[in-house]
C-alpha cells in the first residue's frame, strides 16, 4: 500500500493556530508522534511507501522546517518520500525550495487556505516552473478548514486547473479530493493528465465520500485516485476500514462503489504516473 498523505509535524510547528482555531472544533490537543510511533502505524496498516510532510502558513505562525522533515524521514524504517511544506507568500520561498531539493525532499505541500496565496497569481509561475524542472510533486490542501482565519475562496480545487493549464507537466495532487468540492476535483482530474487526487478523510463524511467515489467511477478517473490516511488524524488501518465502510453503503437506487475501485486504492501502484521510480 502507498500512503500519499501523512503528517510528521509537531505541536510546536502549529504556533497558536491549533489551540486558537482547531482545538475548539476537534476538542483535543494535537498529539506529537515519534518516528517509532509512525513506523508502528504504517506497519500495522500494511503501508510499503509513505509521503511525509508538515505544514506552512507563515502569516498564521504555522511552520515545519525542511530540516525537520529530512530528519524525521531519516529516522523511520518505513520507506518514505519527504515533502517540504512551503508558503508562496514567503519572499524567500525560492531559497526554501532550493534548500528542500538539496536535502533530498521530493515534493511540496501547499496550504493556500491558511497561507492566503492565490494559486492563479502568475507571480508564482517561477516557483511552479522550478518545481516542474526538479520533477517535484506538489500536493495541495484544497477544500475546507476549521480555522476562522481560512480563506475558502483560495481553497477551491478549480484553482489547480489554472495551475495545470499553465504548467501541464507539473505533477499535482489535490488532497482530500478537495472536500466538500469533490465533484469539481473530479472534473479537474479528468481534463489534466498530471493532476491526481487523494481520498484522505473521505470516510469522515460518509455521504460525500460515497458520492465522490461513485462519481469518480462515472467520470472514469478512478486510476487517478490515491490512497491517503491523513495520519495522525487517522491511521492507515483506520483509513482502510473507512474505505471499506463506504463500499458497504447501498443508498437506495444509487450505483455501488465497485470492488475494483477499493482494490486500486489499497493495492494499486501510482508511482510511475507520479514520476517516481517503481
Amino acid at each position: 500500500m502507498i500512503d500519499v498523505h501523512t503528517h510528521c509535524h509537531l505541536s510546536e510547528h502549529w504556533g497558536c493556530e491549533w489551540h486558537r482555531n482547531w482545538q475548539p472544533v476537534y476538542g483535543h490537543e494535537y498529539a506529537d508522534r515519534t518516528p517509532e510511533q509512525y513506523d508502528e502505524a504504517m506497519a500495522a496498516g500494511g503501508v510499503d511507501l509513505a509521503f511525509v510532510f508538515g505544514m506552512r502558513a507563515t502569516r498564521a505562525g504555522v511552520l515545519t522546517p525542511n530540516a525537520f522533515v529530512e530528519d524525521f524521514c531519516a529516522r523511520t524504517s518505513t520507506d518514505t518520500v519527504g515533502f517540504m511544506a512551503l508558503d508562496l507568500c514567503d519572499p524567500d520561498v525560492m531559497d526554501q525550495l532550493a534548500d528542500g531539493i538539496a536535502r533530498g525532499l521530493r515534493g511540496v505541500k501547499l496550504y493556500p487556505v491558511l497561507a492566503h496565496f492565490d494559486a492563479r497569481d502568475e507571480a508564482h509561475d517561477a516557483f511552479f516552473r522550478a518545481a516542474t524542472e526538479a520533477r517535484l510533486i506538489v500536493l495541495w490542501h484544497m477544500g475546507t478548514t476549521p480555522s476562522p482565519e481560512g480563506r475558502l475562496e483560495l481553497s477551491d480545487p478549480l484553482l489547480v486547473d489554472d495551475v495545470a493549464r499553465r504548467h501541464p507537466e507539473l505533477k499535482q495532487i489535490i488532497a482530500h479530493l478537495g472536500h466538500p468540492w469533490q465533484r469539481e476535483t473530479i472534473v479537474v482530474l479528468r481534463k489534466n493528465r498530471n493532476v491526481f487526487g487523494d481520498v484522505s478523510a473521505s470516510w469522515a463524511r460518509p455521504l460525500d465520500g460515497f458520492m465522490a467515489l461513485v462519481r469518480a467511477q462515472e467520470w472514469g478517473v478512478v486510476p487517478k485516485l490515491l490512497f491517503g490516511s491523513d495520519y495522525p488524524m487517522w491511521t492507515p488501518a483506520e483509513a482502510r476500514d473507512g474505505l471499506h465502510g463506504l463500499a458497504r453503503m447501498r443508498p437506495g437506487g444509487l450505483p455501488a462503489i465497485e470492488p475494483a475501485t477499493i482494490e486500486w486504492l489499497l493495492d494499486g501502484d501510482p508511482r510511475a504516473a507520479l514520476g517516481l521510480t517503481a
